[in-house]
C-alpha cells in the first residue's frame, strides 16, 4: 500500500484523487503521508488522553453517559466487534460535535462532557476534532472527484455529521487471546481517519484472505472507508475487515494509543447510491434508502453499545 502524499491535494489534485481513489477501491485503505497537522498539538492532545486514562477506575467511570456511549467514557469489557463472543481489551473517550443550543440535532447528538481532572483535555481535544474534521472533508472532495462527482457533493452531507473522536487505549496485553486488542471488524460511517498507527498491531484483511499490517511511517494518516460509504457507492469503495492483534513479545509491555475519528453524515441524511456507482454490470444492491441515523442505530446495537 503506497503512501499518497497529501501535499499533491493542493498541487496536483487530479492525481491526488487518482491514486486515493485506487488505493479505497482496491484495499478499502489508504496511507496518506504528509498530512501537515501540527505535531506538537497532536501531541499535546495525545497527552491528555494518556493523563485521563492513568486516573483510578473510580474516575473514570464517573464519566460513563448516556445510551450508546456516544460521549465520555467507554470501559473495559464493553465494546465487541459484530458476531464476536469476546469483547476488545481496550477503554477509550468519545468526543462529538458541538451544537449551538437550540439546533435541529439536538435530540440526536448529545453535548459533550469534559473530565475536569484534566484541565488541558478540551482545548487539546476539541482542537484534534475539528483538525480531523476539515481534512476528512478534504479527503471527501478526493473521493468525489475519484468516482467522477463534483468535488463539494458530499460536503452539504457531512456538514454538521454526527461525526466521533475516539481516543483509544490499549493496555499492555501479554497474552494471545482469546480477548485481543480490537476483533475483526468494519467502520459504521463515512471515513474513518486515523493518527497512532505507527505502533503494529493494525492489519487488513486482503481479498486473498490475507492478513496484511498497516505500519505507516510517523507523519502519516491512516484512512478508510466505512459501511456507509461503501453502501453509497454501491461497494465500488469496500468498508475493509480490519483488526488490532496483541503485540508480539518484545512490546507486550507496551500500551498503544490511538486516535481515529469517524467521520458520519448528517443524522437525517437519506444514504442511497451515488450516480454511475450502478449499472447493468454492477447492479444496486441498496435499492432502499436509509437514513444515516437509523443505519447508526442498528450497528451501535450490533457492536453492544447499545
Amino acid at each position: 500500500m503506497e503512501p499518497v502524499s497529501f501535499t499533491r491535494f493542493a498541487s496536483d489534485f487530479e492525481a491526488f484523487a487518482g491514486d486515493l481513489g485506487r488505493s479505497f477501491e482496491r484495499y478499502g485503505f489508504a496511507v496518506v503521508a504528509d498530512h501537515g497537522l501540527p505535531q506538537d498539538r497532536i501531541d499535546a492532545a495525545l497527552a491528555a488522553a494518556k493523563a485521563f486514562f492513568a486516573l483510578p477506575e473510580e474516575v473514570k467511570r464517573a464519566y460513563v453517559t448516556g445510551p450508546g456511549h456516544q460521549r465520555g467514557y467507554t470501559p473495559f469489557g464493553v465494546e465487541t466487534a459484530k458476531g464476536a463472543a469476546h469483547y476488545d481489551l481496550k477503554e477509550f473517550w468519545h468526543v462529538g460535535r458541538e451544537l449551538a443550543p437550540g439546533h435541529r440535532y439536538e435530540a440526536l447528538m448529545p453535548p459533550n462532557v469534559w473530565p475536569s481532572e484534566v484541565p488541558a483535555f478540551r482545548e487539546a481535544v476539541g482542537w484534534l476534532y475539528g483538525a480531523l474534521d476539515a481534512m476528512g472533508r478534504r479527503l471527501l472532495e478526493a473521493i468525489a472527484a475519484h468516482l467522477g462527482l463534483e468535488r463539494g457533493v458530499f460536503a452539504p452531507q457531512v456538514s454538521d455529521g454526527n461525526s466521533i473522536l475516539r481516543l483509544l487505549h490499549y493496555p499492555p496485553a501479554p497474552f494471545d487471546g482469546p480477548h485481543i486488542r480490537a476483533g475483526a471488524h468494519e467502520d459504521i460511517n463515512v471515513i474513518t481517519l486515523l493518527l497512532g498507527a505507527e505502533e503494529a498491531g493494525l492489519e487488513v484483511l486482503d481479498r486473498d484472505g490475507r492478513w496484511l499490517p498497516i505500519n505507516p511511517a510517523p507523519g502519516s494518516l491512516v484512512v478508510n472507508i466505512g459501511d456507509m460509504l461503501q453502501r453509497a457507492t454501491n461497494h465500488v469503495l469496500p468498508s475493509t475487515t480490519h483488526r488490532v492483534v496483541n503485540p508480539p513479545p518484545e512490546r507486550r509491555s507496551a500500551p498503544r494509543y490511538s486516535t481515529p475519528f469517524f467521520l458520519h453524515y448528517n443524522p437525517d441524511h437519506l444514504i442511497e447510491t451515488l450516480p454511475g456507482c450502478a449499472g447493468p454490470d454492477r447492479p444496486d444492491r441498496y435499492p432502499e434508502p436509509i437514513t444515516a441515523d437509523a443505519f447508526l442505530q442498528q450497528r451501535l446495537r450490533e457492536i453492544r453499545l447499545l
